[in-house]
């Protein structure tokens, strides 16, 4: 049923024009281009434009004038990922669409934000996502798009819609500058405080001033690797132990896995039950796997791919190692033997690291630091994450016409 008020028309009804991209080489990219081009790499999340990433090219500003961009075209991905809509916002110099984009220009009466959350509506994606057609590789065309059915307010009552969900918009862009300005508060915290660039206080209020000392991993801690049970034994599996894989990994903090073995499969396999608070990192794993560091916080096995260090807690705080080592992660991607790509760390490798360690309360007192600033980002995490359910929520309410708002 329609809303009152509404219509029942299709995306055709709401513009006045189509058309792809233009094909050119991108050997004619160049710093001092004249022309930029949106490529559909250039699109983040929620369909918006990365206008610091697409490439200029040098081409004829004249003999490509019919395709130069407008403020407020809505620009829709025709092939790969199908469907992402766009609106462009005008630049300094012109700006085109890529091959693999349709611009469509829109009539006087469409709020182009409006619209552009009505695309993004989930409901609305999964019509579109019918409308691709191919095999692998899905594609979408314009004529098909116009056909696209929709159900739109008055323009009054559309900027009005647009105007609230653009609240929660930049409510959710300013949460997540405030998460990657903490992300390099953090960063820049570790490097001073995990270098001894600078120095805490210690609990009489006097800085730290005893010299740190250079030891291996090996030398303040015990180290080993899991292992699999047999899956043709179904009585190893299905138990009350957890068992962790190496994707896990990338919990970082690991209270909970997936995985369940037996005692039975415990006993008869090489892994071993990991005590709380031991220090994780994956031998082996493809993409960005290998050298993760993670940190259990229950007691738990692993597979093969994965290493523990367990600290020595005289000599060495697990959350001081467990945030030196995270922060090496490329130091210790380098480390890895084989070639290329497919190489992997092992224990002798891990035994070798060396870790410049100043006393063990000034490793608690940094360790507590790099822990509260975890915590202020995972607070903000979760407000990032409410707030793009409530923005979900008010979409339903307000794109379907359930909640009408005052016009």
């Amino acid at each position: 049923m329609v809303p009152n008020g509404w219509r029942a028309i299709t995306l055709g009804d709401l513009v006045t024009d189509s058309a792809f991209g233009p094909r050119f080489s991108s050997d004619l990219y160049s710093d001092n281009g004249e022309i930029g081009t949106i490529r559909t790499t250039d699109l983040c999340g929620e369909g918006t434009i990365n206008y610091q990433t697409i490439p200029y090219a040098n081409l004829d500003v004249e003999e490509f004038s019919s395709h130069i961009l407008e403020s407020g075209d809505l620009l829709i991905t025709r092939s790969g990922t199908c469907g992402i809509p766009c609106i462009f916002e005008e630049q300094e110099k012109p700006i085109i669409a890529g091959a693999f984009l349709i611009r469509f220009k829109l009539k006087d009466n469409v709020e182009p934000s409006y619209l552009h959350s009505l695309l993004k509506y989930d409901v609305t994606q999964h019509h579109i996502s019918k409308m691709a057609s191919g095999g692998v590789q899905k594609n979408l065309t314009g004529t098909n798009l116009k056909k696209l059915k929709l159900r739109v307010p008055g323009y009054t009552e559309q900027r009005k819609i647009a105007k609230i969900l653009s609240t929660w918009d930049k409510a959710i862009s300013a949460t997540e500058r405030l998460i990657d300005n903490s992300k390099q508060q953090k960063k820049s915290l570790m490097q001073q405080l995990l270098t001894g660039e600078n120095r805490l206080f210690d609990d009489s209020g006097k800085p730290f001033d005893v010299e740190w000392e250079e030891l291996t991993v090996g030398a303040v801690a015990n180290l080993t690797a899991g292992g699999t049970p047999s899956t043709k034994h179904p009585e190893y599996w299905g138990g009350e132990i957890p068992w962790m894989n190496s994707g896990e990994i990338n919990l970082k903090q690991v209270c909970s896995v997936e995985g369940r073995i037996t005692e039975l499969g415990l006993k008869k396999s090489s892994t071993k039950e990991i005590p709380i608070n031991s220090i994780l990192i994956a031998l082996a794993g493809q993409g960005k796997t290998r050298g993760t560091v993670a940190i259990n916080r229950i007691k738990l096995c692993t597979n093969q791919s994965i290493a523990a260090i367990m600290p020595n807690e005289q000599k060495l705080d697990p959350e001081f190692l467990y945030f030196n080592l995270d922060s090496r992660y490329k130091e210790l991607r380098a480390m890895s033997t084989g070639d290329g790509g497919r190489g992997g760390l092992n224990l002798s490798i891990l035994k070798s690291i060396t870790l410049k360690l100043p006393t063990i309360e000034e490793q608690q007192k940094i360790a507590t630091v790099l822990t509260n600033a975890d915590k202020e980002i995972e607070l903000l995490q979760q407000q990032l994450a409410d707030l793009k359910q409530e923005k979900k929520a008010l979409m339903q309410q307000l794109l379907t016409g359930k909640r009408r708002v005052s016009v």
